[in-house]
């Protein structure tokens, strides 16, 4: 399973926004292409549309959840809450580790900002100052030990 927490970390380097990386490197797990994935997963990145809201990494952690324990009946209110309880401790998880679930706390950004948030370039200075990559690995951690545990 280490290696799953590597193909996460490479792929946030190869450019892949934290979501992406997160949940690409566990889809196949599940019956979905690399693309597939990247796909679900684009519009959560930086903080779901770079909104700085719910860490991106953290969103893909919650998908991969779903792909694990999610329900497709409609009714299904035991289904339900089983995913959305094992969502909450993930969640707990992650900011237990992390100081947040926040994406615009984790990159240290003021509130409220009068411009949006722009894109840099991955250059080695961005990887300095951004949590990013460690966001992506404790995510792709906090799976692989939740399956660990439970015999996945």
């Amino acid at each position: 399973m280490e290696e799953r927490i590597e193909l996460a970390v490479s792929l946030f380097k190869e450019g892949y926004n934290c979501s992406q990386s997160v949940v690409a490197a566990f889809a196949d797990m599940y019956g979905f292409t690399r693309e597939q994935a990247l796909k679900m997963a684009a519009s959560f990145g930086g903080g779901i549309g770079r909104m700085r809201q719910t860490c991106g990494a953290a969103c893909g952690l919650f998908m991969i959840a779903g792909l694990e324990t999610g329900c497709t009946e409609g009714r299904n209110s035991e289904g339900k809450e089983a995913n959305y309880k094992l969502v909450q401790k993930l969640a707990a998880e992650f900011e237990k580790r992390n100081g947040s679930l926040i994406c615009g706390e984790l990159l240290g950004l003021v509130k409220n900002s009068p411009t949006p948030p722009t894109p840099e370039a991955r250059t080695a200075e961005y990887y300095k100052k951004r949590p990013c990559v460690k966001m992506v690995e404790e995510a792709a951690i906090i799976w692989v030990e939740y399956m660990q545990k439970n015999d996945k």
